[in-house]
């Protein structure tokens, strides 16, 4: 059975949303459903994944009027499991377990829980003790330290992070979904404060509030949807308990792994890719996946994004939204939002010409995996 997704919702995004997340998920499950012309009587099943706050899908699927669920799961984790999320429904859709998925994340990223923030007494359990003696305790510092690595290894600077900036900047400029629209010059970028060398302020994600939803169905429910199905071509995934301070090399990331189990399983290459939704919570996410999924080499992701061709015109559309960096860090859900309108063509003046195929990735560090839609039946 082909699996394929025809809904997708979403709320605004916004600094601070006055909303639980739960009323959050509930409006764009809600408005998935109905971008699918189909009801709630139609969706079975409802995956999520959670770290800080969220809502159960049991709760949300109470929420839409659906009495009961065929399947339900709660994974927990970051953006890590974003590919898992979307695998994971068409699993358990081919294998008989329900008709119809929704995937969904929802956060107060911004005005609720926020990461590296901590209320009451600081506690640092399980494997994060040992880091947490070198000063490692949240994101920006392990993904620092690898970026210093990569400039050791590979040559890369400053302004080549600055260059992914930008490029995502420029393409969230017309998007009217996105939180940092303004222009960005190199300038600009240099001038922005520091937050963990290498790493300015605009090399980090943009904390929003809002949710995400994706409905996935098997092929016989996708034949009679609102619009054409943009299908899931094939995933793979890459999760090593080495960790952030155990990993053999911090100039790569998981995509090393992941990157060459999609080509193989899928028959596809960076080639033919139109859209890349790079999972992007720091710049430097986006240097060294797309050195692992195979655009460039080493050391050349700066000169990609310099030259145009990771924009319209270029090789592939690297973050057509603005990805995280600049339209919002929906735990890296809206890039699936993006991948599918763009593979719908309802982009707008954001549109690639004749995009037939997304990569969608998920992750960074040791952790994370990647999909393929098509516009096409595979």
């Amino acid at each position: 059975m082909s699996c394929a997704v025809v809904g997708i919702g979403r709320t605004e995004y916004s600094r601070r949303s006055n909303r639980t997340p739960l009323a959050m998920a509930i409006e764009a499950c809600r408005g998935a459903i109905d971008d699918a012309g189909l009801t709630p009587a139609d969706v079975d099943g409802m995956s999520t994944f959670m770290v800080n706050d969220s809502a159960q899908p049991i709760t949300v699927g109470w929420g839409l009027g659906i009495d009961e669920l065929s399947w339900a799961n709660a994974m927990y984790g970051g953006g890590n499991l974003v590919a898992d999320q979307i695998a994971t429904a068409a699993a358990v859709i081919e294998a008989g377990m329900c008709r119809a998925v929704l995937v969904y994340r929802s956060l107060n990223g911004r005005s609720g829980h926020r990461f590296g923030t901590v209320e009451g007494p600081m506690l640092v359990d399980q494997e994060n003790q040992f880091d947490a003696a070198s000063g490692f305790l949240v994101p920006p510092q392990w993904f620092a330290m690898w970026a210093r690595r990569h400039q050791h290894d590979h040559g890369s600077t400053e302004e080549d992070l600055g260059h992914i900036a930008i490029t995502q900047r420029t393409h969230a400029g017309p998007n009217d979904h996105a939180l940092r629209r303004e222009p960005l010059t190199m300038d600009d970028y240099l001038a922005a404060r520091w937050i963990n060398e290498p790493f300015r302020v605009l090399d980090c994600t943009s904390e929003v509030d809002g949710a995400v939803a994706v409905l996935v169905v098997g092929e016989d429910i996708a034949a009679g949807t609102a619009h054409d199905p943009v299908w899931l071509v094939g995933s793979s995934n890459s999760q090593s308990g080495a960790g952030w301070t155990q990993w053999d090399d911090p100039a790569a990331m998981y995509a090393r792994s992941a990157g060459p189990k999609i080509w193989e399983r899928t028959g596809l290459r960076p080639a033919d890719m139109d859209v890349a939704c790079m999972y992007d919570c720091f710049t430097y996410t986006v240097m060294a996946t797309m050195e692992g999924y195979g655009f460039c080499e080493k050391g050349e992701v700066g000169t990609f994004f310099a030259t145009g061709r990771a924009t319209h015109g270029g090789d592939v559309v690297v973050n057509p939204h603005g990805g995280l960096l600049s339209e919002g860090y929906i735990h890296g859900l809206n890039h699936h939002f993006e991948a599918v309108t763009q593979l719908r063509h309802s982009a707008g003046v954001r549109q690639d010409e004749g995009a037939e195929l997304a990569l969608v990735t998920a992750g960074g560090g040791p952790f994370g995996g990647a999909n393929i839609y098509s516009r096409q039946h595979p």
